[in-house]
């Protein structure tokens, strides 16, 4: 875990990292835009956590067009996602997601500090960081589950996916700094999976989703990706982490409270199946905008 540094040796380790970037680019350095300098300055001076991630990752020196550059909406999720592709088994998964998310953190605050990015660029930029990692990481993980319980199926054989609905901040793409990630899991049909050791589509897709929040949600020596908050689900932490479309329409109609109405407003598929996610928003419609209020 990262530990805080004193305001002094902040300052020290801001000086240092600036003269380091000098000695690393060389002659670059001298031909860069006097901004990214200048910048630099503020950055390191005023963010703890771009200290620590310059620390641990000087790869960002050679690449200083990432950090002055607008990146093109969708650019950090392919680059996430194409890393996370290499990873062969959880741990490795989890070490990934993590060096992946500082250098995307650090890209996002080196733009806010320095002035470069507006409002909506970071918090869009945050939230595409969210939407990458879990999706990465649920493609994975879904791999790997597959491997171990066979795919999940409803009544007519047909393949089931987990559906990852974002809500709140991260839902309206809203999504800032010290923002945690509320979500709520869903599947489109009850059934099994087909595997050897088959599960019924509840509990396969619970034991996935407790493997997706633990891997973005662990702290480890790294750090941990975001944190995960699953209390918006229905019935709350009593109720079941994962639920069938069916399940969801029925507890909206009979047991919906008002306030479950305005989080929906903002509720969107983050990872998974997308289509059916759509879909299922769809169906939620009339619960969220009644045609009849008392």
């Amino acid at each position: 875990m990262e530990t805080a540094l004193p305001p002094e040796r902040l300052r020290a380790e801001a000086n240092r990292l600036q003269q380091r970037l000098a000695e690393v680019l060389g002659d670059v350095w001298t031909e860069l835009p006097a901004n990214i300098r200048v910048s630099s300055e503020r950055a390191l001076a005023c963010s703890e956590f771009i200290v620590q991630a310059c620390i641990r990752d000087a790869g960002i020196y050679s690449q200083p067009g990432t950090l002055q550059d607008v990146i093109n909406a969708g650019a950090p999720g392919k680059r996430v996602r194409a890393a996370l592709t290499l990873a062969p088994d959880e741990p490795a998964l989890i070490a990934a997601l993590r060096a992946q998310r500082r250098r995307e953190m650090l890209r996002i605050a080196w733009r806010d500090l320095a002035g470069w990015a507006s409002l909506e660029e970071t918090l869009h930029n945050l939230s595409d960081l969210a939407d990458a990692c879990i999706a990465g990481a649920l493609t994975a993980l879904s791999r790997w589950h597959s491997e171990r319980y066979g795919l999940a199926r409803n009544a007519h054989g047909e393949p089931q996916s987990l559906v990852v609905l974002g809500m709140g901040k991260l839902g309206a793409r809203e999504l800032n700094f010290s923002s945690d990630i509320d979500l709520i899991f869903a599947y489109p049909d009850n059934g099994q999976s087909d595997g050897e050791r088959p599960l019924d589509n509840e509990e396969y897709f619970s034991r996935l989703g407790q493997r997706l929040i633990r891997v973005l949600d662990q702290v480890t020596e790294d750090g941990f990706v975001f944190r995960v908050d699953m209390r918006l689900r229905p019935f709350g932490e009593a109720g079941p982490l994962a639920m069938s479309f069916a399940a969801l329409e029925t507890y909206y109609q009979n047991h919906g409270r008002e306030w479950e109405r305005y989080a929906l407003i903002k509720a969107r598929p983050v990872a998974g199946d997308l289509t059916h996610g759509d879909a299922l928003l769809e169906t939620l419609r009339p619960f969220v905008y009644r045609r009849y209020l008392d």
